[in-house]
């Protein structure tokens, strides 16, 4: 054999053996694990298994609540934004309803300061009921936490 092939045998014989090495380490500290555990644990293991079927019993009643508040929570925001929304949509309507009559107006009077005067007040309204909106998830989220 060539001094290559031999160092590629060497180190193949290496991989196997810290593989196996690992493997027969991880098993011996298993079974320690295990003993110590046994020889350590305050409770038998039937009183063990019914505490541990209790505390499950306790933490799925729990999570049960905490799903139907969040469910709860979860709907009412749901409404809340519809509701806020819609009646963004109705204050945009009726801003622009404004905005068009003056426009029209303005035309005829051909007033420049006027226009602008809706188009500040269209921009207002809009600000103001983003803000509510906003305001309101607001304490919809805090109050759900």
């Amino acid at each position: 054999m060539t001094t290559e092939q031999n160092h590629v045998n060497e180190e193949s014989n290496t991989d196997n053996t810290a593989g196996r090495d690992f493997v027969f380490g991880s098993l011996i500290g298993g079974v320690v694990g295990a003993v110590v555990a046994l020889l350590l644990a305050p409770k038998s293991g039937r009183e063990l298994r019914g505490n541990i079927n209790e505390n499950s019993t306790e933490w799925k009643a729990r999570a049960g609540e905490w799903k139907d508040r969040a469910v709860e929570s979860s709907s009412q925001l749901s409404k809340n934004v519809s509701e806020k929304s819609q009646e963004l949509g109705t204050k945009v309507k009726d801003s622009t309803k404004n905005l068009q009559e003056k426009v029209k107006n303005n035309k005829n009077s051909s007033d420049d300061e006027e226009a602008e005067k809706a188009a500040q007040e269209v921009a207002e309204a809009i600000d103001e009921a983003a803000q509510e909106l906003e305001k309101q998830q607001g304490s919809t989220t805090s109050s759900n936490i």
